[in-house]
């Protein structure tokens, strides 16, 4: 058996190479959702994984978007935003996951992939209206602490939609 060896997506330091990322990213995972089966779209992944089916993926990037979104309106405000979210630290995100999980559980698969969209586009928004420093400069808002903009984009666009559209395929394979 031929091993495969793990493809690496660079981690984009431009705002040219930020767009470009997170749209050939978001467009590989639609169109890779596009080529499955109505019945596909909706079946469940194998078990395993905590998100168990195209809609959970979609609607938990949908709602990180939401977060990335509330931190940027508060601290561009120049307040200090609830990271990851209220009542929450980075090291209890596996429980914010598991609660956006079960917080959309009846939220049709449709759904999901219309709030996604509409999130990918707000947050596009955001990447456009700024410049090159202004994404990437390390330490240029209070609320980002000792990175940048750009740094919590990446996270909350190409990366997630590159590990969305592994675990899709992961789980339909």
């Amino acid at each position: 058996m031929t091993q495969v060896k793990p493809t690496y997506m660079p981690r984009p330091t431009s705002k040219s190479e930020l767009l470009k990322f997170s749209q050939t990213n978001y467009q590989k995972l639609i169109d890779y959702i596009e080529t499955l089966t109505p019945e596909e779209q909706e079946a469940e992944f194998k078990p395993g994984t905590l998100n168990r089916n195209i809609r959970d993926v979609l609607i938990h990037i949908h709602h990180w978007h939401l977060l990335f979104l509330g931190w940027y309106e508060v601290g561009m405000k120049g307040e200090k935003p609830d990271m990851p979210a209220k009542s929450y630290t980075w090291k209890t995100m596996p429980e914010l996951n598991l609660w956006i999980q079960a917080k959309y559980q009846k939220t049709p698969a449709s759904e999901a992939k219309a709030l996604f969209i509409e999130s990918f586009a707000r947050v596009q928004a955001v990447i456009t209206s700024h410049s090159g420093d202004e994404l990437f400069t390390k330490k240029k808002y209070k609320w980002t602490g000792s990175t940048s903009l750009g740094v919590y984009l990446v996270s909350n666009t190409s990366s997630h939609y590159d590990w969305a559209l592994k675990l899709i395929k992961r789980g339909h394979s």
